[in-house]
């Protein structure tokens, strides 16, 4: 079946929905699980579930020396070294540093596909960006204020303090790079290899970076201690991190530009808000919704049908 604009758009914008919403209900794994255990798991689950994918279809060419490098490459950037960046990046800084920085990832996505691929990038990607940058960035603003009007705080701050600060924030700008890399990256092997090879490739690669720090915090650890519904958490954490959300994004990729698709990205925080308040009970006020919608209007003006030149030819 021959995919669409609206069709690829959808797998997209679901993608990034799902992302934000693991990163909201995961969060109790990481009380239970060390983040390499934790992390370990979710590709060994994934790797299981895509064992069929791995295998080379009958009408795919078979790898370049250049296309198993961009594959490890993927997998290094987007898996394993993104994963390590915003996990530690965000327990070294504040919520609102967090929110701000991880909102340039449309913009970079853009900026990247311009310098890597050559992508025209047309005035609508570009107001698209600006309200994904604005609507989350204001969005980290007015919860961070929301948060210090509610709390207690220390004037007095140490170098200690300040240095994990703006060592958090490096991260999280490092973690801004490997995803608009893997957006970047992720188009390039679309045009060679199909949507559930790169799903299944990316992941073991993903494995295999992560088992020497997994095996080493699975031999001490007591996986008795354990719920159950911590193991039915887990898996569906690591069927979407692994499989649906690498393939649902693969497959937009496929027909949509990478700086276009790029502006999906504000679907993270949203969902994430989303999921927050109606599973999480959390609360959002006037002006987190307006910077929601303005997140939301990007979307809108990235995926209008933009006007065709034409030219008439004077006889």
């Amino acid at each position: 079946m021959q995919m669409n604009k609206p069709l690829a758009y959808f797998c997209l914008a679901l993608s990034m929905a799902l992302v934000g919403s693991y990163v909201a209900l995961s969060k109790p794994l990481t009380v239970v699980l060390p983040i390499f255990l934790l992390a370990w798991l979710r590709f060994g689950i994934g790797g299981l579930a895509m064992l069929h994918w791995l295998k080379k279809p009958n009408n795919e060419v078979p790898m370049s020396p250049q296309t198993k490098r961009l594959v490890f490459i993927e997998s290094f950037l987007g898996n394993f070294l993104f994963s390590i960046c915003m996990l530690y990046g965000v327990s070294m800084t504040s919520a609102l540093n967090a929110g701000i920085i991880m909102s340039t990832i449309p913009a970079v996505v853009a900026v990247l596909s311009w310098i890597f691929l050559r992508e025209r990038i047309g005035l609508n990607v570009w107001l698209a960006v600006a309200c994904g940058v604005l609507g989350i960035a204001l969005f980290a603003i007015s919860k961070s204020a929301t948060e210090i009007q509610n709390a207690n705080i220390n004037i007095t701050s140490t170098t200690t303090t300040f240095t994990s600060a703006w060592l958090g924030n490096v991260l999280l700008f490092c973690a801004v790079l490997c995803e608009a890399a893997y957006a970047v990256i992720g188009k390039k092997l679309t045009n060679t290899l199909s949507p559930k090879r790169i799903s299944a490739l990316i992941n073991l690669w993903g494995f295999v970076l992560m088992t020497p720090f997994g095996l080493y915090m699975a031999w001490q650890f007591s996986f008795a201690s354990v719920a159950n519904q911590m193991w039915l958490l887990l898996i569906f954490y690591a069927l979407a991190a692994s499989v649906w959300t690498v393939w649902l994004w693969m497959t937009g990729l496929k027909i949509i530009p990478s700086s276009q698709a790029g502006v999906f990205t504000v679907f993270l925080p949203v969902s994430a808000a989303v999921v927050g308040v109606l599973v999480l009970g959390e609360s959002i006020n006037t002006w987190q919704f307006i910077a929601l919608c303005i997140a939301l209007l990007g979307v809108i003006i990235a995926t209008l049908p933009q006007r065709e030149k034409r030219t008439k030819l004077n006889d």
